[in-house]
């Protein structure tokens, strides 16, 4: 079907036609965008149900119920009673940023899903797909730099929280606001040490690439960087996204509901549906980096082509999404200061540490020494920092104790 020949008219007038850019190109991205925007909806109301039925068993509960077969429908009904709610607005608040904080918390949570691959067949070809006559991928954009971007907007959903909880003109908004950017801050870089391991390994920023290098069987990067970056990874993103048992931006116990606290109405389930939104991107961020994205470990049926590297990627995101929903419901709340010393007394240097070990590694492969010496020599050299790092915070302990004159 060739889809230029109905939209002449437009393609004679409109220069970015004329410059070289087809008809197909431009309607396949624009409806890549509807279809991903839609799917990722229809998935986060899924995972809040998912959730809410999930932790109701883990509890001995019942769960949504009511609404929709097994309370499948109880999300709708829970987002149109908030649509008509009364749309309340501190007095002593900034309006304006007040109401545009939740659509930076939104936004960029769809935006890092765009570059996630969710489909192809990576095993019999390259991890594209035909349509129209127009090679694409499964993946709304795939740029060069598709990690840097990821990076980039999960930083930048701190943001929505940070101008949410200044703009109540609250104090336990505010408190929880910069709860948010101290976490933020003290856990993307642990992040960030952990990916670029998997960088290391892959050669390459762009997601597509990244899937494609693990293309071969069981060689994910789960595997060939070692577990170490990989739990560093889950731990630092479960922080990133205040998901429990990190949950201290919004803590009812200590300060009533956090940066939310004075929204109300749609607003507040637009930072409920960017929360969930969150979870389901990381998810799928996190099946890419470590493991294979779409491409399944066992690779028969591969006579369904794309279609079977949606089964896998589908079947390896619910399983993340049942693992955050296992952490809320078995791990206590950390206390701040504990948050604090998880994530620059030891996830930091962990990931830095595993970071120089695999470098040597490469190092050594690439110049052809002994790699039994310099492997022994890094996590060696990395067992020691660990110690020395450990006997530092005990003598700081002993010493803020004493200071305290507990015995």
């Amino acid at each position: 079907m060739n889809l230029a020949s109905l939209y002449r008219p437009l393609v004679a007038v409109d220069p970015l036609f004329t410059a070289g850019v087809g008809l197909e190109e431009v309607l396949i991205v624009a409806l890549k965008v509807v279809v991903a925007f839609t799917l990722l909806l229809v998935s986060v109301m899924l995972m809040i149900w998912f959730e809410r039925k999930l932790h109701a068993d883990m509890t001995n509960r019942v769960g949504p119920n009511i609404a929709g077969p097994f309370g499948l429908l109880q999300t709708l009904a829970d987002g149109i009673k908030l649509f008509f709610k009364e749309d309340l607005r501190p007095a002593a608040g900034d309006k304006r940023v007040f109401g545009l904080a939740p659509y930076l918390t939104l936004i960029p949570a769809f935006l890092m899903f765009t570059v996630v691959p969710v489909g192809g067949d990576f095993h019999n070809g390259d991890g594209t797909v035909t349509w129209f006559g127009n090679t694409t991928h499964l993946q709304v954009a795939d740029p060069p730099i598709g990690i840097l971007f990821v990076l980039a907007m999960s930083s930048m959903a701190v943001y929505g929280i940070m101008l949410a909880g200044w703009s109540s003109g609250s104090k336990y908004p505010l408190f929880g606001s910069v709860r948010a950017s101290a976490q933020m801050v003290s856990y993307e870089a642990a992040l960030g040490l952990s990916l670029v391991a998997v960088l290391i390994k892959s050669g390459t920023l762009s997601t597509h690439e990244i899937v494609a290098s693990q293309a071969d069987g069981w060689n994910w990067n789960l595997w060939v960087t070692g577990f170490i970056p990989f739990i560093v990874f889950m731990i630092a993103s479960t922080a990133e996204l205040n998901r429990p048992p990190f949950d201290l931006v919004e803590a009812e116990q200590e300060i009533v509901g956090g940066f939310h606290t004075e929204y109300s109405s749609i607003r507040f389930s637009l930072f409920f549906l960017g929360e969930y939104m969150n979870v389901v991107t990381m998810s799928g961020v996190m099946v890419t980096l470590f493991f294979g994205g779409p491409d399944g470990p066992i690779p028969f049926l591969t006579s369904l082509g794309w279609l079977w590297g949606i089964f896998w990627f589908v079947l390896k995101v619910v399983a993340f999404c049942f693992t955050f929903i296992w952490f809320r419901a078995t791990l206590p709340r950390f206390r701040y200061d504990q948050l604090m010393d998880l994530g620059w007394k030891l996830l930091i240097p962990l990931s830095l540490g595993w970071l120089i070990a695999l470098a040597s590694l490469d190092l050594a492969r690439s110049e052809g020494w002994n790699r039994g010496l310099v492997g022994v020599i890094a996590f060696g050299g990395l067992v020691l920092m660990g110690l020395l790092l450990n006997a530092a915070v005990n003598a700081g302990q002993r010493k803020r104790l004493a200071g305290e004159g507990v015995d």
